[in-house]
């Protein structure tokens, strides 16, 4: 399986959020070992955008931080091709307008690939059969 992580998710397993649940973790380790693991070139767009809304803060600044998380062995970077581009506009179901959430799951399904994400919105298509998806929301403790 070959995974395709959400910004949100690539952002909080480069920083070694402990809310990433345990088995999300073990199979993004998994696969970036074996070389499995994308992340689409808008996420670079979205982490910059979120950087410039003061809505995310990086020591060195959104752009050393992407050519750091990049440079990782086993994780790769999916542009955004004619196909993918198109296909964004052309997705089955309900889905909302948001362009990065469009492109992600576009990259998937042209691609074949499992999305690792905590949207609840992607994870609802997800459950209509539209796109192929790993559940990243943090686990929630049981207190007694």
């Amino acid at each position: 399986m070959i995974l395709l992580l959400d910004t949100h998710v690539w952002w909080r397993y480069m920083e070694g959020d402990a809310t990433l649940p345990s088995p999300i973790q073990r199979a993004i380790d998994a696969a970036v070992r074996e070389y499995r693991v994308y992340v689409s070139a808008h996420s670079a767009w979205e982490l910059g955008m979120l950087e410039a809304k003061g809505r995310l803060q990086f020591v060195n600044g959104a752009e050393s931080w992407i050519r750091q998380a990049i440079a990782l062995p086993g994780m790769h970077v999916k542009s955004v091709t004619i196909k993918i581009a198109y296909e964004s506009t052309r997705l089955p179901g309900a889905i909302h307008g948001d362009p990065a959430d469009r492109f992600l799951i576009a990259t998937a399904r042209v691609m074949g690939w499992t999305l690792v994400t905590a949207d609840a919105v992607i994870l609802a298509y997800a459950n209509a059969g539209h796109v192929s998806v790993l559940d990243a929301r943090p686990q929630r403790r049981v207190s007694r």
